[in-house]
């Protein structure tokens, strides 16, 4: 049987929705770095007015994926993103080399 190539990137988008919802059941909830770790007080914010697709790895409980989402904000280590599963939308902290340019 051969594949949908016209429609491969709808189909696999909805198998990661279909991975992360069962993260978001079993293994817990979004993780996010810490204030201490983030370090907002000491260290400049930029915000993107128009947020950059980024691919990133983030962790549900133990469990961690990469995901399509939008860079929100970024300091000089960490990146402030948000992503949508199936219509709810999620945001958190990963540090800086967790996020890369979507190509």
């Amino acid at each position: 049987m051969g594949t949908n190539k016209r429609h491969a990137h709808y189909y696999d988008r909805l198998m990661d929705e279909t991975i992360i919802e069962r993260f978001v059941a079993t293994a817990g909830p979004l993780q996010s770095l810490t204030p201490e770790e983030l370090g907002l007080s000491t260290t400049p914010v930029t915000i993107y007015p128009q947020p950059p697709a980024v691919h990133a790895w983030v962790r549900f409980g133990a469990q961690h994926t990469r995901v399509e989402a939008r860079l929100l904000r970024s300091t000089d280590q960490a990146a402030g993103i948000e992503f949508v599963v199936k219509g709810k939308p999620y945001r958190c902290w990963v540090w800086g080399n967790a996020v890369s340019a979507v190509p």
